[in-house]
């Protein structure tokens, strides 16, 4: 077996999506050669991808793909068999159109069961990989995940296609014999391109698995994961020579690692007076205009030095690198600062007025008669879980008034952020100043939650505020669209409700907002789809966090208003599942349930004790008064898992109920005592979860 290697060499390609194509090229090839059977058993496949090129090396491939058996289908006998035993002209233009060639009386005939098919079997000759190969490129090429394509003319200057840049080289090498095939009009060959600068004239690749090697000599490390590594481990030596640790976002070290065919780290540093600016901005300014890596102290305190990725090895150590970056920085940060001077000239409150000018969406109003309702709705939650009111109110009027500010206006990713800024300059109560940053989180799936009451009541206002508005104008989440991110506000309130431990009802929450929202015009009230909405999102959380859909399902089936014991609940849930009882208890939970179901009119709560015949049931009476206040008190203290386990008790009593005991007896009295000893049972046995859902 032979070593194939296929690279396209092209202009510089979309940073953010390199690692994705070069993943989906190389998946696209190897995948279509292995359909034809060029692949041998135990191929392996390596991925290149780097700013321009797009490269995949596979071992063990075929020369020649092996001759195949196959059977084909092809009319049935009365549609391709004449009168007189000769092929139609629907069989012939079958056979033609398939490729087959052989006398009629060849054809096998098989029963479908409806029909009588007549049915080609033979052998489908292999094919060169050229052939192989040619159909893997223009598949991969095809079915690349491109966001944006681009269109250019080919050498002949009449040509027109189109693709995510333009191509310049096609390499194309089984083992050291170059494969003929053609892609935008470039014939394959063994002749590339290194690096842009230190290796300008072409490369010659010798053979398939010399690729790396030659690549590395012109100054290209191929693989996009070595080039992360390298760079993150630079940065982190060169940090730490300098006594400080360089903060490396994950994005940004993805970006950077697709910028550079030959990265190289460098120093620079702006002058300290910038470090009056908030860091978040200085930040900001450099991560997302210049790509630079920050560096803080070991304090946590940014420092006036950050690092660069540059892809030259300058022959004076960098220092004129290091000089230039400097000068760029410098204006970027000037304007930050100008900024944050401007912007503290005037109150966060005096830029409230202004978000009458900022629209939020077009049925639900200005962010102004938003940020109304969130003040109302926050007022009423600070209530329900024992924040400040004035405090939470104070908050939601300012948290969105830094929209109107310079540095918002230039980094939007910023707000919340410099409204805290700005209104510890104004003097504002801390826990107000904190609430105007942290009433955005939970931002994303993991991100920290609001740490005091005054943001827990702003965060959950703001986000109760988006999702029962735009249910209520029809803006519900379809398919995987989701444009104004409910999925993520839901789960951002679920969070906080069971993570916080919050004693309050998510249905008292929608109300209060609700209150807020219903004099909107067009808005209706949506609260069934909502309150459904959040029971489907909360399932999804418990299915992420490790529960399965059994368990989910008999926590969820209570409908719990309060959600803050959820976990503990589930806790108990996973505790009974291991006792050698949980099932035959579950099971007979689940036929206690379907009895009670089918029963028409009022089942009694009381049970007549001398109305209890069977010595079966007295003792499981017995049982059951035993335990039952022992399992309330339990209940009373959140002690779920002690709770459930009692139940383990009631095994023998209940599978003796139900071998010797009839229900539905004929004494009418007899039933409903039974029936009301039942409804007791169950009553227990399902207050911390359904037990029934956890039959299997």
């Amino acid at each position: 077996m032979t070593n194939l290697l296929v690279e396209l060499q092209t202009e510089e390609l979309p940073p953010k999506a390199l690692r994705k194509l070069s993943e989906a090229f190389a998946e696209g090839v190897r995948k279509t050669l292995d359909e034809g059977h060029f692949l041998e058993a135990g191929s392996t496949t390596t991925v290149y991808g780097a700013p321009r090129r797009l490269a995949v090396h596979i071992t063990n491939v075929r020369a020649q793909s092996p001759d195949e058996t196959f059977r084909q289908k092809l009319v049935p006998v009365k549609v391709g068999i004449a009168a007189d035993g000769t092929a139609t002209p629907a069989l012939k233009k079958k056979m033609a159109a398939l490729g087959i060639d052989c006398p009629v009386e060849q054809l096998e005939r098989v029963n479908d069961g409806k029909n009588e098919q007549l049915v080609y079997e033979g052998v489908r000759p292999g094919v060169e990989l050229s052939v192989g190969l040619q159909k893997a490129l223009d598949y991969a090429v095809k079915h690349l995940p491109i966001p944006k394509v681009m269109t250019y003319q080919l050498a002949d200057g009449e040509t027109t296609v189109s693709f995510v840049r333009p191509v310049r080289h096609l390499t194309a090498l089984f083992g050291e014999a170059v494969v003929p095939v053609v892609l935008f009009g470039l014939e394959a060959g063994r002749v590339t391109r290194g690096h842009r600068f230190h290796a300008p004239d072409p490369v010659e690749i010798p053979d398939a698995d010399s690729y790396e090697k030659v690549m590395k000599a012109a100054f290209v490390e191929p693989r996009y994961d070595v080039r992360r590594e390298r760079i993150e481990t630079e940065l982190k030596r060169r940090a730490a020579e300098l006594n400080g640790e360089a903060i490396m976002p994950e994005d940004l070290l993805e970006e950077v690692s697709a910028l550079t065919e030959w990265p190289v780290v460098y120093e620079s540093q702006f002058e300290e007076e910038f470090l009056q600016v908030p860091q978040e901005c200085l930040i900001l300014t450099m991560q997302l205009n210049q790509k630079y890596f920050a560096l803080r102290d070991h304090e946590g305190k940014l420092m006036n030095r950050f690092l660069l990725v540059s892809q030259l090895e300058a022959k004076d150590g960098g220092k004129a690198i290091a000089e230039g970056n400097a000068r760029v920085v410098r204006a970027r940060l000037a304007d930050a600062k100008f900024f944050y001077d401007q912007d503290r000239l005037h109150s966060l409150e005096s830029r409230v007025d202004g978000l009458r000018h900022v629209v939020y969406h077009n049925k639900l109003g200005s962010q102004y008669e938003r940020m109304l309702r969130v003040r109302t709705i926050a007022g009423a939650v600070a209530d329900l879980i024992g924040a400040d009111r004035r405090e939470a109110e104070r908050a939601a009027t300012l948290a969105k008034a830094d929209l109107r500010t310079l540095m918002v206006g230039e980094f939007p990713e910023l707000q919340g952020i410099m409204g805290e800024y700005y209104a510890r300059h104004d003097n504002e109560p801390a826990d107000v100043a904190l609430a105007i940053r942290e009433h955005y989180q939970p931002r994303y799936a993991g991100d920290a939650l609001p740490s005091t009451p005054v943001s827990l009541a702003v965060a959950l206002a703001d986000k109760l505020e988006t999702l029962v508005g735009l249910f209520g104008i029809g803006q519900l989440p379809t398919g995987e669209k989701d444009p104004f991110a409910l999925r993520r506000h839901a789960l951002g309130v679920l969070r906080m409700l069971i993570e916080k431990e919050l004693d309050v009802s998510l249905p008292e929450m929608i109300d209060a907002a609700w209150c807020a929202e219903k004099d909107v015009p067009g808005v209706v009230d949506n609260r069934p789809a909502l309150v459904e909405f959040f029971g489907d999102r909360l399932r999804v959380m418990l299915r992420d966090r490790g529960a399965t859909a059994q368990e989910a399902d008999a926590v969820l089936a209570l409908d719990l208003a309060e959600l803050a014991d959820i976990p503990k609940r589930l806790a108990a849930v996973r505790a009974f599942m291991a006792l050698p009882e949980s099932e035959a208890l579950s099971a007979a939970n689940k036929r206690i349930g379907n009895i009670l179901k089918k029963v028409e009119g009022h089942i009694e709560d009381v049970i007549d004790i001398s109305n209890l015949r069977e010595d079966a049931e007295k003792r499981l009476f017995e049982e059951l008064s035993a335990i039952e206040p022992k399992a309330d008190a339990l209940y009373a203290e959140g002690h779920f898992e002690e709770m459930l386990a009692l139940l383990a008790a009631l095994r023998a009593p209940v599978d003796a109920f139900f071998e010797s005991v009839m229900v539905n007896a004929e004494d009418p009295a007899l039933r409903a005592n039974r029936l009301a000893l039942l409804k007791r049972l169950y009553g227990v046995m399902n207050r911390v979860a359904e037990i029934a859902r956890l039959a299997k």
